[in-house]
């Protein structure tokens, strides 16, 4: 029992720091917050929160938290959670799948954030502090200058190499259907089965709704939807969908 008391002592000093009601996981050493750290773990939270589709109907991010946003958004922490989103797609699809080899297996695709990179956009746009203009991101769109986010890239191809029919569905319009394919085709994406965007009878539907109809359409074609991998909850929400649902990250998914 001696043995006891200096491993409880040691315990006590190692626990002394996390006794504070101001301890928060950001900051496990201090037991005070100042102005600066309070503010970090406010607009962390709500970013967190956004993630997990509790903020919604946003319109910009807070002003005070644009700066947090654009250090995350391009950070290698905003990396390294995307690339673990993907590595749990790939240990879903090392077991989960008796693919039928039919050419019914489906797998679907967003195409902005997920695909193709719009942060080159953000950067010039306040990371989602400005409001969003419509005219701006079709004219970035139309330029076919977003870069391939290298680990959906990396995906993607396993997937249609396993011979899953991949499908795009994109809330872009129609009218945008040059200028993506060319982007796509231009940063390493080939082979995709079809790519479906808003035809004038979706303009005015939600996007949820949306997309809602495209699944459905390849469930009645015949489909299994084994999966889909998107950055809005937008693509995932709703019935039909898909027996495994993976999102990406994207603080500004206002952006729809």
């Amino acid at each position: 029992m001696a043995n006891l008391v200096p491993f409880w002592l040691l315990l006590s000093a190692l626990l002394a720091p996390f006794a504070s009601g101001d301890w928060n996981i950001l900051r496990p050493k201090k037991s005070h917050l100042d102005l600066g750290d309070s503010l970090k773990v406010y607009c962390e939270s709500w970013r967190v929160n956004v993630e997990l589709n509790n903020v919604k109907g946003f319109e910009v991010v807070p002003q005070e938290c644009i700066s947090h946003i654009k250090k995350y958004m391009t950070s290698s922490q905003y990396t390294a959670d995307s690339e673990r989103a993907i590595e749990e797609v790939k240990l879903y699809l090392s077991t989960c799948c008796n693919l039928e080899g039919d050419g019914t297996d489906a797998w679907i695709f967003d195409v902005d954030d997920t695909l193709l990179s719009n942060i080159p956009f953000y950067k010039k746009h306040g990371f989602g502090g400005e409001k969003l203009n419509e005219t701006d991101i079709e004219e970035w769109m139309r330029s076919s200058k977003a870069p391939a986010l290298e680990h959906t890239l990396k995906l993607f191809n396993l997937i249609r190499d396993k011979g899953i029919k991949v499908f795009l569905i994109s809330s872009r319009g129609e009218d945008l259907r040059s200028p993506t394919v060319d982007n796509l085709i231009q940063v390493g994406f080939h082979g995709w089965s079809a790519l479906t965007l808003r035809g004038l009878e979706d303009e005015g539907k939600e996007v949820q709704k949306y997309k809602i109809k495209a699944r459905q359409r390849l469930v009645d074609e015949g489909y299994h939807i084994w999966g889909i991998v998107g950055d809005q909850w937008s693509s995932f929400e709703g019935l039909p969908t898909a027996d495994r649902r993976f999102k990406l990250p994207n603080s500004m998914y206002y952006v729809a």
